[in-house]
């Protein structure tokens, strides 16, 4: 399995929502296919067992953390 990543929903209210995914290319594969199929909602599932539901037409953007980025704190090199 692999290791929990954020994953962060802008939707078209200009509100954005992070959650904790354990697989950040399932979702976007997820997203991309409501998208196409004309889905009206995705339906998500946190690391921690929390379901989500999703307006497809709603969200603005998905920003999908990838393991890289976070390796230091704040400017510290890694």
């Amino acid at each position: 399995m692999s290791k929990p990543v954020n994953v962060r929903v802008g939707m078209a209210s200009a509100r954005e929502m992070e959650l904790k995914v354990d697989d950040g290319d399932k979702l976007a594969t997820d997203f991309e296919k409501a998208v196409a199929d004309g889905q009206p909602l995705l339906w998500i599932t946190d690391s921690k067992g929390h379901r989500h539901g999703l307006v497809v037409s709603k969200v603005a953007f998905l920003e999908i953390e990838n393991d890289e980025e976070r390796t230091g704190i704040g400017f510290s090199p890694s």
